[in-house]
């Protein structure tokens, strides 16, 4: 028997219904059904699949974003067109299944015994020889091997001879049946597994997608799917200490919230890290409680280690920060802001007022994120400098994108933790925001001097922006704040530039002494963007980049190298005495010339040229933190699972019988000749393999003693 291509065919007057009936029952539409959802399952698998909108716009572009957002290959496996293939996929193979396999059991209980002697000849592989003995006791004997050799075996008697045929490895046939049907189950698995089943329910209850922000519990129930839904996979978010029984389930515009018939209470998190500072484990200690019978299990969810109860799974999936209290410093990037501390908790926000030098505009501070360990990549040149969010995913940010100098580049792996950040957000009385992560401690960087990395961006999508501040002898920021409050400063300014000038010029040269401090006078003064020496910047015309614009307005241009070699030079003297001023006024002693100071002084200069961009008029480092731990389960009822894992095993074992199960029929004809008899001996097999010609071979001897 051959599995036929073609479809169902129904007796009807309507072409059209006869063609569609056809056509979806037919094994051609389902494998391209079924080559679509391979292709499909490619685009998911390739493409990251529920990232944010922003990181597809950076890297297809906005056209291609948006078309690619239209046809939802963003979320491949719940799109409606990929669910409806799998609909359409499970209904055609269905059909092909009730179609052929009434055609396979019968066939399996045939032995075609009833194939005339003439056709025999007609296969490739026959032999014919006589025989010693009579044709009934030649067929019994020929039928008596076969069934020793594992055949089955069917004697037909006729009125001119005696036809044998038996059959072998028929279960192969059963491989076709198994294997698709497979294909339905597991399609069926993911039916029930995946969003399906809760678009149903929501349509069915008349629930909708819940788009607003606030606290879980007072969402409404409109938003809300019961306990007892057949299937769903959501997130939980449980803090230490507390309790959670609402799980978020995340759709494409929206969330729907899933109510458990339980609740998870979080005893304890645990985090073990390796020495680089990535986790090696993390668990979480809770005690589930019944709702309905109060029942209480005490258990421990480790990754890849999910516990089950109440016919849900869960999973550890990550770990957040559940509502830590951090102290911050406020410390001032401009004249008109005076330092400060202020208190928060993660989550919370804070307004600012203009007591803290927030000028006329009301700031909103919200406190983002505490990520106590962060680990960064070291190595010599590290390509992209991506830092590691050991809570979960890696961080897109990289430090080579910064507001001075960058980091190099290379593709050795130097994984180090670097210390705690803390993650704080702007928002001014428009409601704009602009993010901002700043280090609690200096990072060696291989500049020469620790930094203090105070990282800045406009959108949650956009790579952070560095600012580095060097440390000082003490390893904080205090050295730096300090100049740069000097250097803000004319009187002091004046101070520095008549220290500088004495140092440089011998006694005895007043007039070139006092020339050298004008010239240094206006260095610092252009480098600090005040208008002639006063004490009001003018807008971010200071910095480096405000010497590069007088010398190329003011010096020819063969000129221009020598000059700018002086310029930076007096700038770093008169910068040096500053710093000397500043540590005098704090009672400090002097530093002294040496490597490390060159380095300090050298990463200070490029920091205040770029101080001068930073978007805020204070930033805001850590000084101290509470940390309450939150980890993320996942939970999951999956009814579908036990169905996909059943196709799998039926997809296996179809594809062995399809491919290692040989099914063979053989013939025997044996006919009266004299008082003898004569065979005509034929083998029929579904695949024609080297091991089949050496059987025939073997059997013809065996059983009709017919030579080659």
């Amino acid at each position: 028997m051959s599995v036929s291509t073609h479809g169902l065919r129904v007796k009807t007057r309507s072409h059209a219904v006869r063609a569609a009936v056809e056509l979806l029952s037919s094994m051609r539409f389902s494998i391209a059904l079924l080559t679509i959802i391979c292709i499909a399952s490619i685009i998911g698998t390739v493409l990251t699949q529920h990232d944010p909108y922003g990181d597809y716009v950076n890297q297809f572009g906005p056209f291609w974003a948006q078309v690619f957002a239209t046809v939802g290959l963003y979320s491949v496996y719940s799109a409606w067109w990929f669910l409806l293939i799998l609909v359409f996929l499970v209904i055609s193979t269905s059909l092909c299944i009730a179609r052929n396999t009434p055609k396979i059991l019968a066939d399996l209980k045939t032995y075609k015994e009833d194939i005339r002697e003439q056709s025999l000849k007609a296969f490739s592989h026959r032999a014919e020889a006589p025989l010693d003995e009579g044709p009934e006791a030649a067929a019994q004997r020929v039928g008596k091997t076969l069934a020793g050799g594992g055949w089955k075996v069917r004697l037909q008697q006729r009125s001119n001879g005696w036809m044998v045929a038996a059959k072998k490895g028929s279960l192969g046939k059963l491989g076709y049946i198994a294997a698709h049907s497979a294909i339905v189950l597991v399609c069926l698995g993911g039916l029930l597994d995946g969003d399906m089943v809760v678009r149903a329910q929501m349509w069915l209850t008349g629930k909708t997608l819940y788009t607003g922000a606030g606290l879980i519990a007072n969402v409404g129930p409109q938003h809300r799917l019961p306990p007892n839904n057949l299937a769903f996979r959501g997130n939980l978010l449980v803090t230490e200490g507390q309790q959670a029984s609402t799980a978020v389930i995340n759709q494409a515009k929206g969330v729907v919230l899933q109510d458990l018939p339980f609740s998870v209470e979080l005893k304890k998190f645990f985090v073990d890290y390796y020495s680089t500072g990535m986790p090696k484990l993390f668990a979480s200690d809770v005690v589930f409680r019944d709702k309905a019978s109060g029942k209480t299990m005490a258990a421990r969810i480790e990754v890849n280690h999910p516990v089950r109860f109440d016919g849900v799974e869960v999973y550890q999936s990550s770990f957040t920060d559940g509502g830590s209290h951090v102290t911050l410093q406020a410390l001032p990037m401009n004249a008109a802001t005076k330092p400060f501390q202020i208190e928060g908790v993660i989550g919370g926000s804070s307004q600012l007022t203009k007591g803290q030098g927030v000028g006329s505009d009301r700031l909103t501070l919200e406190y983002a994120d505490l990520r106590v360990i962060n680990v960064e990549n070291f190595g010599a040149g590290s390509g992209d400098g991506i830092g590691a969010d050991v809570r979960k995913v890696n961080l897109r940010s990289s430090i080579d994108a910064s507001l001075g100098a960058a980091d190099n580049s290379s593709t050795v792996k130097v994984l180090r933790n670097v210390g705690p950040s803390i993650t704080y957000r702007l928002r001014d009385a428009a409601g704009q925001a602009q993010e901002f992560q700043n280090y609690m401690l200096p990072v060696d960087m291989g500049v020469g001097v620790p930094v203090f990395l105070l990282g800045v961006r406009d959108t949650p999508e956009a790579p952070y922006r560095y600012l580095r501040i060097p440390a000082d002898d003490r390893g904080s920021m205090d050295g730096f704040m300090r100049l740069r409050a000097a250097l803000a400063d004319p009187a002091l300014r004046l101070q520095a530039v008549q220290r500088y000038a004495a140092l440089a010029v011998e006694p005895g040269k007043p007039a070139l002494a006092q020339e050298l401090a004008a010239s240094a006078g206006r260095a610092l003064a252009l480098f600090a963007g005040a208008d002639g020496g006063s004490a009001k910047p003018v807008g971010h015309r200071g910095g480096l980049q405000a010497l590069s614009d007088f010398i190329e307005a003011n010096v020819p241009a063969d000129q221009r190298g020598r000059a700018s070699e002086v310029l930076i030079r007096i700038l770093n003297g008169s910068l040096f005495q500053l710093v000397q001023i500043t540590r005098e006024q704090a009672g400090l002693p002097a530093l002294e010339p040496s490597e490390k100071t060159q380095a300090f002084m050298r990463q200070a200069v490029l920091s205040l040229s770029d101080a001068q961009f930073y978007p805020a008029p204070m930033t805001f480092m850590l000084k101290n933190f509470k940390q309450v731990q939150a980890s993320v389960f996942q939970v999951t009822r999956a009814p579908g699972a036990n169905i996909f894992f059943l196709g799998c095993g039926l997809l296996i074992l179809g594809i062995f019988l399809m491919l290692f199960v040989r099914e063979r029929r053989l013939w025997v004809w044996i006919a009266p000749q004299g008082d003898k008899a004569h065979a005509t001996m034929a083998l029929s097999a579904n695949r024609k393999t080297i091991d089949g010609d050496r059987e025939f071979d073997h059997l013809k001897h065996r059983l009709i003693g017919a030579k080659d």
